[in-house]
């Protein structure tokens, strides 16, 4: 519940503290005396909407915070907490908005930086407010609907879960279906296109590691002549030359230098390890001269070949320059648009799947609203018997009240058409309440709504702006024990201009203007003793004289 609301600087209001407890709370003053400015303000630290205009005149910014008083049970309280990352110590809730002269909002919940929608969100789970144009809301029949439901509970709550996974179901299946359908042309001329492509890169057959080996062979048969006349050096070199007058070569000055080394060592032992130096050098010089010469005779000339690799490159680089920088992206793309093409060439048959799909998803569909509607149906008398029990105490004896519920096209929320048929008079068939009731009975269904709502939800706190318009006499009583009543299962801050509700109240608060030093100042203060039966009297409409006191301080006993 609402324990505390601290107001500074919001329209007339300069600073005020305001501490609530369980029970009824009455807010009264006399008419514009900004009476409604402490609800807009607790509207803004809820979340509601608000600007730069709702500042007072010379301040830079306006700040309203709410303390609650939670409960650890509360599920859903619970769960948007622990969704928004607030920790709650001590059962203590502290919601607090500031808006800047220059429109900006800020937003803190228990200390800690929140967005507007996580303090909507809260706001909605710890308070309902209900201002005096609320009950228009009953002239929208497409709310009716979700009233049913709040009364009918979990069991609604659960059925609509299933049938809005149905009706998405048949929804997306049905959107896809759309989408083939209507691209049939251009899915003929992705198609060609993505056929063509996929050929393309097939038939040319890439390796990702082709490029780099038709390189290196690029290089080596342009190089054939170089490569030759290399290798044949080497081999004049070590072997020697062929032709008339060419020396001798490597290996053969080796074999003599060890032949010499080896006649040397038969005197001197000390040469052995010289000796075998050098004949392992003249094996491998001779190993090598043989291996150079395989090389310079296996070095292929072949121009045609050498032709087929340029012509081979080229191919690749096309594809590169179309489908991806690498070989690989190439490849990759080639995977990508196969997926595609066996989409597009699958696409009848997936018709036929989303048609079949479509047409199973609103079988279930149907079945799971008419679950729903069972539901519904089952909870509209009862509901109905609540709503006239609560009009029956609020002069409202002579009424018929009833909930139609009328099949219609199923959609994410059910195939039903909720709407409350009212008859105020006797005589009078029943008949729609958005186009026969009067305001005043519009209110006072409202007010019965929320009497019969309360019992089934779980909002802590019920605010109430004046619903108690066009009510007086014997009616105004009772309101004042129905709000009274109501106040046992949820806190309830009423604004009143009735003293038979006022007097009802657990505290009472009274709201004043006055204009001090050129400013009109809105202030509020507790009224308790001598001050609450001043102010009572004064809502009963006559002067502080003795009868006035009197009946003020009896009503005030009598509750």
């Amino acid at each position: 519940m609402l324990t505390e609301l601290a107001v500074s600087n919001f329209a007339l209001v300069e600073s005020v503290r305001l501490p609530f407890g369980s029970g009824l709370a009455i807010l009264t003053g006399e008419t514009g005396a900004g009476k409604s400015i402490l609800l807009d303000a607790l509207g803004m630290a809820l979340g509601g909407r608000v600007g730069a205009e709702s500042i007072r005149h010379g301040a830079d910014k306006a700040r309203v915070e709410a303390v609650f008083s939670v409960d650890n049970t509360d599920s859903r309280l619970a769960d948007l907490l622990e969704s928004a990352g607030i920790e709650i110590e001590d059962g203590v809730l502290i919601l607090a908005r500031e808006v800047s002269a220059a429109g900006k909002s800020s937003v803190r919940i228990n200390g800690r930086a929140a967005t507007l929608s996580m303090l909507r969100n809260i706001g909605d789970a710890l308070v309902d407010i209900h201002g005096q144009h609320e009950h228009q809301s009953l002239l929208a029949v497409e709310r009716h609907g979700d009233i049913l439901d709040a009364w009918c509970g979990a069991d609604v709550a659960k059925q609509k879960g299933v049938v809005a996974a149905l009706h998405a179901k048949a929804t997306a299946a049905a959107k896809e279906l759309e989408t083939l359908r209507a691209d049939a042309r251009e899915r003929v001329r992705s198609l060609d296109l993505l056929g063509y492509q996929c050929e393309e890169i097939d038939t040319a057959a890439p390796r990702i590691e082709e490029e780099d080996e038709l390189d290196s062979e690029r290089t080596r048969l342009s190089s054939a002549e170089r490569l030759f006349a290399a290798a044949g050096s080497a081999v004049d070199a070590l072997r020697g030359g062929e032709g008339r007058g060419a020396g001798a070569g490597a290996v053969d000055l080796l074999a003599k230098a060890v032949r010499e080394i080896e006649s040397a060592a038969t005197f001197d032992e000390t040469l052995a390890p010289l000796l075998e130096t050098l004949q392992g050098a003249l094996y491998a010089a001779d190993d090598a001269a043989r291996d150079v010469r395989a090389y310079r005779d296996g070095v292929e000339f072949n121009p045609q070949r050498l032709e087929e690799i340029e012509a081979r490159l080229d191919i690749l680089k096309t594809l590169k320059r179309k489908y991806g920088e690498t070989l690989e992206e190439v490849l990759a793309y080639r995977a990508e648009i196969g997926e595609r093409l066996e989409t597009l060439t699958n696409a009848e048959e997936r018709i036929a799947e989303l048609v079949a799909s479509e047409i199973a998803a609103r079988g279930e569909l149907t079945k799971e609203c008419a679950k729903l509607t069972k539901i519904r149906q089952k909870g509209a008398k009862p509901f109905a018997d609540a709503i006239l029990r609560e009009l029956k105490d609020l002069a409202m004896a002579a009424t018929r009240f009833s909930v139609s519920v009328e099949p219609k096209e199923p959609t994410r929320t059910g195939a039903d058409a909720v709407e409350f048929l009212i008859s105020p008079n006797p005589g009078v068939p029943l008949k729609p309440l958005a186009k026969i009731a009067s305001g005043g009975e519009i209110s006072r269904v409202m007010l019965a709504m929320k009497g019969v709502l309360s019992r089934v939800l779980s909002v802590p706190t019920l605010v109430f702006d004046e619903v108690d318009a066009g009510i007086g006499g014997r009616t105004g009583t009772v309101l004042g024990e129905k709000l009274a009543n109501l106040s046992h299962t949820a806190q309830v801050l009423c604004i009143t201009h009735l003293p038979q509700v006022a007097a009802r109240g657990a505290r009472h608060f009274q709201i004043e203007k006055r204009a001090e030093k050129g400013e009109t100042i809105v202030s509020v203060r507790e009224l308790v003793g001598d001050d609450r039966v001043k102010e009572i009297a004064r809502m009963l409409g006559g002067e502080e004289t003795d009868t006035v006191l009197t009946h003020a301080r009896e009503m005030l006993a009598a509750k």
